[in-house]
């Protein structure tokens, strides 16, 4: 990638899970070989598709989407990013959004869970994948969480996009064609929320933008927490949008250009 900012973006944490009974194997389309979960909750109508953050891994995190789920009452699909855990390869960006196009054709090839009770959930650099996929692919909604405008932009404030910066967030997000939900809190130590606060203000310019959620006080790796139930009655007050709300005529677009049913 160019550069030593670029290269910490990638650095996998010995893997915490081995043969659970929940777990099972995807390929991708750069034929890489990697693991998911997928937490069934019975008569649920949206399933979270869950893209991690850098320093996670399913092990670490499938007990709290277990709760996730209950509290919701939504399916959960978890990945792992190539290269991170038991998956095969080296982690790249391109590898990475082509882990979470491999998720989303599962669940709707193999699970055949339709698009529009899909919803991309990312935390951290998991909010790459998920604007991704929402570029490339119709889904119902997105939830942001910690989002960053780009990696560069992290330690720079630029207002254009360098050569080599990766997860460029903030260049793609216009091509997402449903409801944007973005969370952030305001001491956030590793991603600011400012980087929130922009690619919220691109949403409602764009006209997709969901009420964004700014957690007064919240740092990024403890958000949910300090949030306390708020977090979860916002999440639900989302998903709640979604159902009551009608699909746009771009988002039907997008679906009817893809060959998807709803």
């Amino acid at each position: 990638m160019g550069t030593s900012l670029a290269r910490l973006v990638f650095q996998p944490p010995p893997s915490s899970y081995g043969k659970d009974p929940n777990l099972f194997w995807l390929t991708t389309s750069r034929q890489e070989v990697i693991p998911a979960f997928y937490i069934r909750r019975q008569d649920a109508f949206f399933t979270l598709l869950f893209s991690h953050g850098n320093a996670e891994d399913l092990g670490l995190i499938i007990r709290y989407f277990r709760e996730l789920s209950h509290i919701l009452h939504v399916n959960v699909f978890s990945y792992e990013y190539t290269g991170y855990g038991m998956s095969t390869g080296q982690p790249q960006e391109a590898a990475v959004y082509a882990d979470i196009e491999a998720a989303f054709k599962y669940l709707h090839e193999e699970l055949r869970i339709p698009w529009s009770q899909i919803v991309p959930y990312g935390r951290s650099i998991g909010t790459a994948p998920s604007i991704h996929l929402a570029t490339t692919a119709p889904v119902r909604g997105v939830i942001l969480q910690s989002p960053m405008v780009s990696i560069y932009r992290i330690p720079f404030r630029l207002r254009f996009t360098l050569p080599g910066d990766v997860f460029t967030n903030i260049d793609k997000i216009g091509g997402v064609c449903c409801p944007v939900f973005i969370i952030h809190g305001t001491r956030d130590e590793i991603v600011p929320v400012w980087h929130g606060q922009v690619l919220h203000q691109t949403c409602v310019k764009k006209g997709i933008a969901y009420d964004a959620y700014v957690v007064e006080g919240a740092d990024h790796n403890n958000l949910e927490m300090q949030a306390g139930d708020a977090f979860y009655e916002r999440l639900a007050r989302y998903l709640e949008h979604l159902r009551r709300t009608p699909i746009s005529e771009k988002l039907q677009q997008q679906a009817d250009r893809a060959g998807l049913m709803a």
